[in-house]
């Protein structure tokens, strides 16, 4: 049998452990560690927190962490409310918005990592440079070639009923960074988060540029690298579908071929 040896700053080692300091319904919560300029390996950390000092969300146990456990831990929040996108990481082998994951629905330790394929600032918290990269790359903005009216730039209530699944996207990036393709060409691949606001525009009525929009997205990398595998659809957690958007702009394309 074949053995491979792993780069030794690839291997995560056992972390240091804590504990909450009351003693109610404690439970053990396995978080990814990794000090940028400790120069040592990431870690797995273990806390026992207690459950009934905290709320019911994965982000309020990272909370209870921070504020009374291990001041040290990082991570991005802001809403709580699901919105905002910040709190995205990996959760019990999933992507998923840490303030809208449940720790009822997770069996056994809870394990969380920060979004995979990623490179890492510290902790949990993600390098998103690229991804904010390839999302301005798609001109996310209206684009009319006819002068800005008075008021607003009307469209028929069935043109408006085409942008719904599409403008709710809150780019947490967990559908690109669940998706494999993405892993392997993160570079030149947009990646289902893009494509699918890429799409927003594409399906809006009132913008003038849909041609230049294909033309930009016609591309073997940044479009076809997608190979419809589905878990960017899995993975959001605002329910919507990036993958059906992405094959939307494959058959645009061919269409005005």
């Amino acid at each position: 049998m074949a053995e491979f040896n792993l780069p030794a700053n690839s291997r995560i080692q056992e972390g240091k452990h804590h504990r909450d300091s009351s003693n109610g319904r404690l439970r053990k919560v396995r978080v990814y560690r990794w000090e940028p300029d400790s120069g040592e390996n990431p870690r797995l950390d273990t806390y026992e927190v207690d459950m009934d000092a905290c709320g019911p969300m994965v982000l309020d146990v990272l909370i209870r962490i921070k504020n009374h456990i291990d001041s040290t831990l990082t991570f991005r929040r802001s809403c709580r409310e699901g919105i905002c996108g910040s709190c995205a990481m990996n959760i019990d082998g999933s992507n998923a918005l840490a303030c809208t994951r449940s720790c009822e629905e997770i069996k056994g330790d809870i394990n969380i990592y920060p979004l995979p394929h990623m490179s890492v600032v510290k902790d949990l918290v993600p390098d998103l440079n690229n991804f904010y990269a390839q999302y301005a790359s798609i001109k996310p903005w209206l684009q009319a070639d006819s002068a800005a009216p008075d008021a607003e730039r009307l469209q028929s209530e069935e043109d408006r009923a085409k942008l719904d699944g599409l403008y709710e996207c809150i780019l947490c990036a967990c559908c690109s960074t669940s998706c494999p393709s993405y892993w392997w060409n993160s570079d030149r691949y947009l990646g289902p988060a893009a494509l699918l606001q890429a799409y927003r525009w594409i399906a809006d009525s009132r913008d003038d540029a849909t041609g230049e929009r294909l033309d930009e997205l016609d591309d073997a990398f940044k479009l076809y690298r997608c190979h419809t595998i589905m878990n960017c659809t899995n993975a959001c957690p605002k329910g919507l579908n990036p993958a059906k958007a992405i094959a939307e702009i494959k058959k645009t394309i061919v269409a005005r071929k």
